[in-house]
């Protein structure tokens, strides 16, 4: 594989259930309020100028910095590319930051997409701009939807198979910190190997897995080794910002949270009154005396949102503070205390030199709300890109799609197997029969359209009855062209199989295929020339959905 791979670019509107602020967002040309959507998002996303804008730590700051993550990138198993990035940031280069949650097994196919594209973005702010950009990768390590992170999903021959260690918490801790182990001691962990191994044909990555997802092993510890080992030649750096002394570098903004609560739900109730009132969603909702911040139980480890009573109290679970007990822990165990979704990047680009953060359609959706919280904190707001979007086809699905002359958009609206062989079957149908059900069809509907018109002329009630009549008679047409389909599908039973195929491999139960199959799939059957394939393509060129034929 090399970058002569063939690409294809599609509006990312052919890309199902991306919300209409993303879409405007990416294609502001088509936004139904292009000035509102640049106002919530200042930095065009297809234009390095947020490349010469990238804020500069101070010299301790970023000394403390270095020395947490070179400390971080050892125990992940760093290469030199990344130790070397980590000195550029210590001497003062920005960085241009993703992130994701500490899936099983590296996740979906989508964290090597962000990945890739925040490798791609500093290599091209940093030939835009002359300062040296570094790509940090940071894990979401401190969320608590265990059952969002401990699954992966592969393929079978027939199937998608999901495959989970089933962890479990009887609070809602910290997933990064969840144990491989489990109650069974590793049997669970092993028996999750040994099943990828097979469904990956025993490639080279299943010992990488091997080495990285070890018993007594963390989510976050295993995810970040396994990442720093996949982008090792590119130079990415991994980040887990649960420790202390991450929590410590951005005390500041967790402490403004504390201290103006008030004053940023007022600003983020008005942001979300304004998105909805321009015809978009607020992507997290925002209730009266929330507040942007989780705090970690001492007795039960449990991380549990803090929220503000009406006499100025906080509340944790069942537990109450005021706000100097607050302020105590996070002077002296700041690790307590950890920002929500909105908070989250403001607290990232406290700690870091952040250029211009990458995300996915949810993340840049919600960076809309955010842009408040920057602005009252950090007095700017970091640029958000999006990641890049892509399928991958092999290339026996890519023959299969040139045989039936079939678009990956068409396979997208199809939704279901069923939908996509009655296409399939349409398009086998012999030409005379096409021509012959397309002449029946046109002039029908020419004298139907005629008729009605001319009842019309003389009676309303007639014209209506027409309407309705013709209606029936064009449903009926309809369904002759789908009773031709399937009996072309019927007569070709390849039909249905390459249907199976297509979904299963394009569009696996139902959704993209980035959001679903695990990139360790990729990477057992296309090895070490993938990340840099990815990060070849992860330029500006499509700022839609990209098709890779591998």
């Amino acid at each position: 594989m090399n970058a002569q791979t063939e690409c294809q670019c599609y509006p990312i509107a052919s890309l199902p259930d991306t919300s209409a602020l993303f879409r405007d967002y990416t294609d502001a040309r088509a936004a139904r309020d292009p000035a509102a959507v640049r106002r919530w998002f200042p930095a065009d996303p297809f234009t390095l100028e947020w490349a010469h804008h990238a804020p500069t730590l101070g010299e301790l700051h970023a000394i403390a910095l270095a020395d947490i993550l070179k400390m971080q990138a050892e125990h992940f198993g760093a290469g030199e590319a990344a130790l070397a990035n980590i000195e550029r940031l210590r001497n003062g280069a920005a960085a241009v930051v993703s992130g994701q949650q500490v899936g099983l097994f590296g996740g979906p196919l989508l964290v090597l997409l962000k990945a890739a594209t925040a490798i791609r973005k500093a290599q091209d702010a940093t030939r835009e701009s002359g300062r040296p950009h570094v790509p940090i990768f940071w894990l979401a390590s401190e969320d608590h939807d265990l059952a969002e992170v401990d699954q992966v999903s592969l393929l079978s021959k027939t199937a998608v198979e999901r495959l989970s260690l089933n962890l479990s918490a009887a609070r809602p801790l910290p997933v990064g910190d969840m144990l491989l182990l489990g109650a069974d001691g590793g049997a669970q962990l092993e028996s999750a190997l040994e099943r990828t191994s097979e469904l990956l044909a025993w490639a080279p990555v299943c010992d990488l897995l091997r080495e990285c997802y070890i018993a007594g092993a963390t989510l976050a510890g295993a995810f970040g080794r396994l990442l720093t080992r996949i982008f090792a030649e590119q130079g990415l750096i991994v980040m887990d910002a649960a420790a202390r002394p991450y929590h410590a570098l951005g005390a500041p903004v967790l402490r403004y949270a504390l201290e103006h609560a008030e004053e940023l739900e007022t600003a983020l109730l008005a942001r979300s009154r304004e998105l909805e009132a321009a015809g978009y969603h607020a992507q997290v909702l925002v209730s009266a005396n929330h507040s942007l911040l989780f705090l970690v139980d001492t007795e039960s480890g449990a991380r549990l949102p803090l929220r503000r009573g009406t006499d100025g109290s906080w509340k944790a679970g069942s537990r109450a503070y005021v706000l100097p007990e607050l302020l105590t822990i996070l002077d002296n165990e700041p690790e307590r205390l950890s920002p929500n979704a909105l908070l989250r990047p403001v607290f990232q680009d406290a700690i870091l030199p952040t250029s211009a953060y990458v995300g996915g359609p949810a993340e840049i959706a919600y960076f809309a709300q955010s842009a408040v919280v920057y602005e009252q904190i950090l007095g700017r707001v970091t640029p958000v890109l999006p990641r890049l979007s892509a399928t991958l086809v092999e290339p026996a699905i890519a023959k299969v799609m040139a045989q039936h002359e079939v678009e990956l958009p068409q396979i997208f609206e199809a939704k279901t197997v069923d939908n996509l062989a009655q296409r399939l079957g349409a398009r086998a149908m012999p030409i005379e029969s096409k021509r012959k059900l397309s002449a029946v069809g046109n002039a029908m509907d020419a004298e139907l359209t005629a008729l009605t018109e001319y009842m019309t002329g003389l009676s309303a009630d007639l014209g209506k009855t027409a309407e309705v009549s013709g209606s029936k008679m064009r449903y009926q047409m309809n369904r002759l062209r789908r009773l031709a389909a399937t009996f072309e599908l019927q007569k070709e039973a390849s039909l249905r199989k390459h249907a199976d195929a297509l979904m299963l491999n394009l569009f696996p139960d139902g959704h993209p295929q980035e959001r679903v199959l695990a990139g360790v799939w990729f990477l057992a059957r296309y090895g070490e020339t993938l990340p840099q394939l990815l990060v070849e393509y992860a330029g500006q060129e499509c700022p839609g959905h990209r098709l890779i034929s591998l």
